[in-house]
């Protein structure tokens, strides 16, 4: 099983209402969650280690997790608040406004989480959830207590309005991605991570000598390069698709990544030290697949293995 350990957090994506202006309608959303609920709906054997509220919108994510059959055992209850994010669409672009003060998911402690099941072969991190501690430090020393014996992948999707401790939060993700087997960064997180004028393949070299098998990058439109410890690049187009929002597109193609490494049987530490460029770019493809769809209609709403 693959475990998603992050966020689970309501989008409230703008709705035109009947009066003329626009109202918010609640999404089931965040990063991991996403990337969670696409390995479900892709056929993959996934489970969700986060902090879910007990509130309304606790009880819709719980639903919808359970609607893409993905494994709520390692949830955690509170009666502390739901992450809100209010987004905004420009173009199709999303940006967003977050609430999380006080949340059930950033909240998180040491002492919540829960043992860690031996079917679990496989850990995936990201998101906000690395940003805002106390939960970021949970998740820190959850990858440092599990992360030796399963392959790890992390995409830090950086949201720089959430960091309150430059200095911190590198050290902390620079830690952790040092541990990870794959490392997934969107051109604008590199270029957050490492200031500069040089190119974005001299700082994926920079990213490369942390350790990681695997760096992907993407480039939104532009599509995605894998790059290997031994030199090897391989790059994969984005499909061209009608774009109604990106909401969820960069989750759901790790979700789509994930899944063709786990149906390879590639998704081990071992075999990622020595996976081949043939067999990144069938994974980077496939992702490529999953996130068209996403983008293709409203809100973080990933497709079904039959829809491919």
């Amino acid at each position: 099983m693959i475990l998603c350990c992050g966020e689970a957090l309501i989008d409230m994506i703008p709705t035109p209402t009947d009066i003329g202006t626009d109202g918010f309608v609640p999404h089931a959303g965040g990063a991991v969650f996403n990337t969670s609920i696409a390995l479900g709906r892709l056929g993959v054997q996934v489970g969700l280690l986060t902090g879910v509220s007990n509130d309304m919108f606790g009880q819709q994510l719980t639903e919808a997790l359970k609607a893409s059959h993905v494994d709520a055992s390692h949830v955690i209850r509170s009666d502390r608040p739901t992450t809100l994010a209010f987004v905004r669409l420009q173009d199709g672009h999303a940006t967003y406004s977050f609430f999380d003060e006080n949340s059930a998911g950033r909240m998180l402690g040491l002492d919540d989480l829960p043992q860690i099941s031996e079917d679990v072969s496989s850990l995936y991190f990201g998101g906000i959830s690395l940003a805002c501690e106390p939960g970021a430090k949970t998740y820190a020393a959850l990858l440092a207590r599990e992360g030796q014996s399963r392959a790890v992948m992390i995409d830090p999707n950086i949201r720089p309005q959430f960091i309150e401790d430059v200095d911190i939060y590198r050290t902390r993700l620079q830690g952790m991605m040092a541990q990870a087997d794959i490392v997934k960064v969107s051109d604008e997180d590199l270029n957050w991570m490492v200031e500069g004028p040089q190119g974005l393949t001299a700082k994926v070299q920079w990213l490369q000598k942390l350790g990681s098998s695997v760096v992907i990058l993407t480039r939104g439109s532009e599509g995605a390069t894998g790059f290997l410890s031994d030199g090897t690049e391989v790059t994969v187009p984005a499909q061209r698709v009608k774009i109604v929002d990106t909401v969820g597109a960069g989750d759901t193609f790790n979700a789509g990544v994930l899944a063709k490494l786990s149906a390879l049987g590639v998704l081990q530490k071992s075999m990622l030290k020595t996976l081949s460029g043939d067999v990144l770019a069938e994974a980077l493809e496939h992702g490529a697949r999953v996130a068209a769809v996403t983008v293709s209609r409203a809100g973080a709403n990933p497709p079904w293995a039959d829809e491919l």
